[in-house]
């Protein structure tokens, strides 16, 4: 995997969790608003939006680079509008990644040792 492939997917594993969190704060947020007085919808909805804007365009950059299939891109876009959806993507990514450490690091060594 080279570093740009790397890069993107860890970008979109730094913004899936607060994506996640933004989504449950909003509905929350909406609750509030409709069985009290409490109103911050308009602020979590822009922050809401803005987080997951950037995971999209994050997802997109992830896709293109690391060539998934269509069901694994599909996947990681389910989970984005999943209300906590963006904890098991940053898991899931988290483990691929940790995944891919292992495997370049078998293959440094048997390319050493051979």
């Amino acid at each position: 995997m080279d570093i740009k492939t790397a890069s993107s997917l860890h970008r979109l594993r730094l913004v899936s969790a607060p994506e996640a969190v933004s989504f449950l704060l909003l509905l929350v947020c909406s609750v509030l608003k409709r069985t009290t007085e409490f109103n911050a919808v308009p602020v979590m909805g822009a922050v809401h939006g803005l987080l997951f804007v950037l995971y999209v365009l994050f997802w997109l950059d992830a896709w293109n680079r690391t060539k998934w299939s269509f069901g694994t891109a599909a996947l990681y876009f389910v989970l984005s509008v999943l209300p906590a959806g963006g904890f098991f993507a940053e898991r899931k990514l988290k483990r691929a990644a940790d995944d891919e450490v292992i495997a370049s690091r078998a293959r440094r060594e048997g390319a050493v040792n051979a």
